[in-house]
């Protein structure tokens, strides 16, 4: 397993996990006050998964071959811990 954390603006979407030639789970931890929505690589804050604020650290399955992204409202930015398996 690896960990690491990730700034998330409002601006861009900001790539959280990458993509992987297996099937896995990843747990995802916003470490502030603000909602990060989750999505693709074209997620917005108005139409992607929102997440809680402050809460302890959600499971997503997350498919061979594709990617999590994250952006937060506009003018904010966010923390983002992700725990995930070793990429092979």
């Amino acid at each position: 397993m690896r960990a690491y954390a990730t700034t998330v603006n409002g601006a861009t979407a900001t790539l959280l996990v990458d993509a992987d030639n297996v099937n896995r789970t990843v747990y995802v931890h916003v470490v502030g006050n603000q909602a990060v929505a989750l999505g693709g690589a074209s997620v917005t804050f108005a139409t992607g998964l929102l997440t809680e604020k402050h809460t302890a650290p959600v499971a997503f399955f997350v498919p061979l071959g594709e990617k999590i992204y994250g952006i937060c409202n506009t003018d904010q930015t966010e923390v983002v811990r992700i725990l995930a398996p070793d990429q092979d």
